[in-house]
């Protein structure tokens, strides 16, 4: 796979992955390029337009509140924000993010 983005968020709490989670992904000028859910498989994929600083917004209260999960109100994580580059449009940025309600994981990966 050549360019763009790939999402794949996984509830390591429960051990499944996180189908219907909203994200929103805006580009360098701040502008919407997704608002979207996850797949089935706990994936979304996005284009990169242009190279620059990338924020995907992940809405992980309202998800687990939707499954059924216990949480407090304010949810100890209700958004989880995240920032990163895109320098080469020609290649691919992966970001799995592993979830709990009470903490995460975020990195580039290698897909």
């Amino acid at each position: 796979m050549a360019g763009g983005i790939s999402i794949h968020v996984y509830d390591v709490s429960r051990g499944v992955p996180a189908a219907g989670l909203r994200v929103e992904l805006r580009g360098p000028d701040g502008k919407l390029l997704v608002d979207g859910t996850t797949a089935a498989p706990g994936t979304l994929d996005a284009p990169t337009p242009v190279t620059g600083t990338y924020e995907a917004i992940f809405h992980v209260g309202d998800w687990y509140r939707a499954q059924g999960v216990p949480m407090p109100t304010p949810a100890f994580l209700e958004t989880v924000p995240y920032r990163f580059g895109v320098a080469d449009l020609a290649q691919h940025y992966h970001l799995p993010l592993k979830m709990t309600p009470w903490g995460f994981s975020l990195f580039r990966g290698g897909a």
